[in-house]
């Protein structure tokens, strides 16, 4: 068999192209998601766990600690056969919580890490110019920790989008469990697996040129002004 009819019959043959189709977008959908929902819950579990008073910041403390380490593969299992058991959420809604919850504990901890990497020296000169608390966080100490943090959220977005790859456990159809199926129907698994390969590279190019064309637009305002 030619490497045609083999592309042929994988991609092409009883509607393939349909089903990886779908396939893809639950995985651009799933990750959509959870980087959002991921993001606004890291960024208020960094304001606890930066907060003067223990009772907020040792749980924030705790939660960043216990996430981070816990494999994704198990968490989501748990959520799924555990926590989410018997209620009536669909298997792609727990995904996306377990993925929130995972993405948060890392935002959480970039961004701590990232506004001690800030030139405090900058804010309080800002603050003696008359700027007040908020405005000198948005001004003075936002830009840079947007910049300090930007490199390792990018990884935190390919990341999880490759994380997304074990919801098939949970009987999700994503890209990865087509790519499966269709490798066991067609009896091509190497072809076929890195084809699916190449699709969650280009994922990562994706993300990889969203970032390039921040910092060109970014640098362009910085010279034009």
């Amino acid at each position: 068999m030619s490497l045609n009819e083999i592309l042929y019959k994988i991609l092409i043959q009883g509607g393939s192209y349909n089903v990886i189709l779908k396939g893809f977008y639950a995985t651009v959908r799933i990750s959509l998601f959870s980087l959002l929902f991921g993001t606004l819950l890291g960024a208020f579990i960094c304001m606890l766990r930066t907060s003067k008073l223990k009772i907020l910041s040792i749980p924030a403390k705790i939660y960043i600690l216990v996430l981070r380490g816990s494999p994704v593969l198990m968490l989501l299992m748990l959520m799924y056969y555990g926590i989410f058991a018997r209620s009536s959420l669909e298997a792609e809604t727990i995904a996306v919580i377990t993925f929130s919850l995972n993405v948060a504990a890392h935002v959480a901890e970039l961004l701590r890490a990232s506004i001690s990497a800030t030139d405090f020296g900058q804010v309080e000169a800002a603050r003696t110019l008359g700027f007040s608390k908020f405005q000198a966080f948005r001004l003075v100490s936002l830009p840079q920790v947007v910049r300090i943090a930007k490199p390792v959220y990018q990884s935190t977005i390919v990341n999880l989008i490759q994380w997304t790859s074990v919801v098939g456990y949970v009987s999700i159809t994503d890209l990865t469990r087509v790519i499966n199926n269709i490798a066991s129907r067609t009896m091509q698994p190497m072809i076929t697996i890195i084809i699916g390969m190449l699709i969650y590279l280009l994922f990562a190019y994706i993300v990889h040129g969203i970032f390039a064309i921040s910092d060109y637009i970014q640098l362009r305002k910085e010279k034009l002004s």
